[in-house]
């Protein structure tokens, strides 16, 4: 028997209202999974040029050390 079967079969010990709330449970977190994804690869490309941008201030020395005592 499968991880999923097993999973299954233990759904289905619920009761129906039991075995709703775990659907909408379930699919939630899969769209949430999925629009993480989505939203993290379309901002990949923002986050190479704010980082290339750091990188350039950092090295014509645009940049000062943080000091974690005056934040």
């Amino acid at each position: 028997m499968t991880q999923l079967e097993l999973a299954f079969a233990e759904i289905q010990k619920l009761s129906p209202a039991e075995q709703n709330e775990f659907v909408t449970w379930i699919l939630e977190e899969l769209h949430s999974e999925k629009r993480w994804a989505t939203l993290f690869a379309k901002s990949s490309d923002m986050l190479t040029q704010l980082a290339d941008e750091a990188l350039a201030e950092h090295k014509t020395k645009k940049t000062q050390p943080l000091d974690p005592e005056t934040l």
